[in-house]
C-alpha cells in the first residue's frame, strides 16, 4: 500500500498552526528519510510563503513523491505547476450539503469542474490525485459518477475523504467495495480520515484491508478539529498487523514524531499509540513481572521496531520485580530485604499522591542502603 503524508498541508491546518517554509522543508526532508510514498507540501495558492515553501520541498526532496493541493480552478493548478510539483491534488465536494451551502453548485455544475481541472492537469503532465471532499456524506451513485468522469479524464488516483469524520470501519469498507464495483478504469483508490469520531485510524485500516491502494495520514495525527489519522498508526496496524508492506523506516518514526511535535508546538500526549511516552512503559507489577519475563506478554511489537525504549516506570502499583530490576540497573544485589523496604517507601509515596522520578527513587535506594533496611515490608 501507498502512504501518502499530509502533515504540511492539512496538518498545518490545525487552529493556531502556522509553519516557516524552512520548517516545511526540515519536516519534508525527514518524511522522506522516513520513506512515505507522497508529501503533499501545501496549497501553493494560499499565499507566496507557502508558495515558496512547496518550490523548495519540490526542489529538495527526491525520493518521495511531491504533491500539491488545487481546487478545480485553472490558477490553483497553475500555481502547483509553477511550483514545479509533478503531481496536484484536485478538490470538490460531492455532498448535496456542500454543494448546496458552500458551493452554492449544482451536480452537473460540479462533475463539469472536476472534468475540466483533471483535463487541464493532466494536459499540462501532472499526475492527479482527485479527491472528492465529504465523499462519505454524499449520495454514493452520484459520487461514482464524479469518480467515473475524472478517471475517464485521466485522474491517476481517487481519493474517498470522510471529510468529518463520520464513518465507522464497517462503513468505510463497504463504501470501497462500492466504488471498487461501480467504478471501472486504472486507478489507485485512496482514503483520507479524519478523527471527529477518534475511528480515522480505524477506518484507513478497515480502508486498506477492503481494497484500498493507499491512505492519507499526518504524524501524530495533527489537523483541523480533533486531527487526522495518525500515519505512524496507521503503518504500524498495517505492517504488524495486516503484515502489508509499507515501505516505511520504522525506526525513524520517532524523530519525525518529535520534530513535527516542536515546530507545531503541540506535544505528543503520553498515552498516544506507537509514539507517546507511555506505549512502552510498564508500571504495574503484574506487567513488569510478564514483560521481563517475555515481552510480548504486554507488548504487541518490539519497542526497537518503531524506533521507541522499553521504560519501567516504579510507583504505587509497582511489584518486587519492578525494585529488582531498577536496583540490578544500579549494579547492586536485590536482597529481599532492600527490596522491600524501597518498594514499601515508593508505595507510600504513591498513596500520598506523590509521584516519585528517577531521581527519588534512587535516593530512597541509597538511603535503604545507608541506613540499613531494618523494617520489613
Amino acid at each position: 500500500m501507498r502512504l501518502l503524508d499530509t502533515t504540511l498541508r492539512d496538518g498545518e491546518q490545525t487552529p493556531g498552526v502556522a509553519l516557516k517554509p524552512e520548517d516545511k522543508l526540515a519536516i519534508a526532508l525527514k518524511l522522506e528519510e522516513l520513506g512515505v510514498d507522497s508529501i503533499e507540501a501545501g496549497f501553493p495558492i494560499v499565499s507566496d510563503g507557502e508558495f515558496r515553501a512547496v518550490k523548495s520541498i519540490a526542489r529538495e526532496v527526491s525520493n518521495s513523491e511531491v504533491i500539491a493541493l488545487a481546487r478545480t480552478r485553472r490558477e490553483d493548478i497553475d500555481r502547483v505547476i509553477d511550483a514545479d510539483v509533478p503531481a496536484v491534488h484536485i478538490f470538490i465536494a460531492t455532498s448535496d450539503l456542500h454543494m448546496r451551502y458552500k458551493l452554492r453548485m449544482g451536480r452537473e455544475e460540479v462533475v463539469e469542474a472536476a472534468v475540466n481541472a483533471v483535463t487541464y492537469a493532466k494536459s499540462h503532465g501532472l499526475t492527479v490525485e482527485f479527491s472528492a471532499e465529504d465523499a462519505t456524506r454524499s449520495d454514493p451513485k452520484f459520487l461514482a459518477r464524479v469518480f467515473q468522469e475524472v478517471v475517464n479524464a485521466g485522474a491517476d488516483r481517487l481519493d474517498i475523504a470522510d471529510t468529518v469524520g463520520v464513518m465507522w470501519p464497517s462503513k468505510m469498507a463497504s463504501l470501497v467495495r462500492f466504488v471498487r464495483e461501480n467504478v471501472r478504469g486504472n486507478y489507485l483508490l485512496s482514503v483520507h480520515c479524519h478523527d471527529d469520531f477518534g475511528m480515522a485510524v480505524a477506518n484507513s485500516v478497515a480502508a486498506i484491508e477492503a481494497g484500498a491502494d493507499q491512505a492519507h495520514g499526518t504524524i501524530n495525527g495533527v489537523g483541523e478539529r480533533a486531527g487526522n489519522a495518525a500515519l505512524e498508526e496507521i503503518a504500524a496496524a498495517v505492517r504488524f498487523l495486516l503484515n502489508y508492506d509499507v515501505g516505511i523506516k520504522f525506526e525513524k518514526i520517532k524523530e519525525v514524531s518529535d520534530l513535527v511535535s516542536k515546530l507545531f508546538g503541540i506535544p505528543v500526549p503520553p498515552n498516544k499509540a506507537i509514539v507517546g511516552a507511555n506505549a512502552f512503559s510498564h508500571e504495574s507489577g503484574i506487567h513488569v513481572h510478564g514483560v521481563l519475563s517475555n515481552p510480548l506478554t504486554y507488548e504487541p511489537i518490539d519497542p526497537g521496531a518503531v524506533g521507541m525504549s522499553r521504560r519501567i516506570v516504579v510507583g504505587k502499583h509497582s511489584g518486587r520485580h519492578s525494585i529488582m530490576y531498577v536496583l540490578r540497573s544500579m549494579g547492586i544485589e536485590p536482597r529481599d530485604d532492600i527490596v522491600n523496604t524501597v518498594l514499601r517507601r515508593i508505595k507510600e509515596l504513591g498513596d500520598m499522591g506523590i509521584r516519585a522520578s528517577e531521581e527519588d527513587i534512587r535516593h530512597i535506594v541509597m538511603e535503604v542502603l545507608n541506613q540499613g533496611s531494618d523494617r520489613p515490608y
